[in-house]
């Protein structure tokens, strides 16, 4: 899935699509909307999970997408230039962080390159999980009640896309669409 430049959302009253696009966008849409409609779900389209609607100020910045504090302008620092670095903390065990004392460039630059690898060989598999996932939390919140939800589940997780869209065919049109635009990816692998 490609990132867009701001968060996308898609509201459903029901099983209707009723808006979709940036969370300005959708939130302008659902105050037109007569709110004694009720029964409306407003999903993340880049996790499918449900979220708050009305959302309080500021709410498009999830944690998940948040950007990290600025930091203030002081004059020169010490150490090393400001680069989007982000320091955590690592648990490992004790011949872990002996290996890793004996890479090139220390431990930072060791876990670094190791993330990129594995970014690189796992990132398809990794995308699929993700849409999978996606997928799940919107199905589940919304068509868990519908026929076939179990068999369609199972269907996404064995990557069987056949049986998967054979599940939801008899779903609202509204929910297979979007369901189907957010499965995009799970069975871009599936042999």
């Amino acid at each position: 899935m490609t990132a867009s430049s701001s968060p996308s959302c898609t509201a459903f009253l029901g099983a209707r699509r009723v808006a979709f696009g940036t969370y300005e966008a959708v939130a302008k849409t659902l105050a037109s909307l007569d709110p004694s409609a009720g029964g409306v779900l407003v999903f993340d389209d880049a996790t499918g999970a449900q979220v708050d609607h009305p959302w309080p100020p500021g709410y498009p910045e999830l944690p998940s997408r948040a950007a990290s504090p600025p930091v203030p302008a002081t004059g020169p620092q010490v150490g090393r230039p400001r680069m989007g670095v982000v320091a955590r903390e690592v648990t490992l065990l004790p011949r872990h962080w002996e290996w890793l004392a004996q890479q090139p460039g220390g431990a930072s630059a060791a876990l670094r390159r190791l993330v990129e690898e594995a970014r690189r060989v796992h990132g398809d598999r990794d995308g699929q999980r993700i849409a999978k996932e996606r997928a799940y939390r919107f199905m589940s919140a919304i068509a868990g009640g519908f026929a076939g939800f179990e068999e369609a589940s199972r269907a996404l997780f064995a990557q069987d896309a056949e049986a998967f869209a054979q599940r939801i065919a008899d779903w609202p049109p509204d929910v297979q669409a979007h369901l189907s635009w957010l499965a995009r990816d799970a069975f871009a692998l599936a042999v």
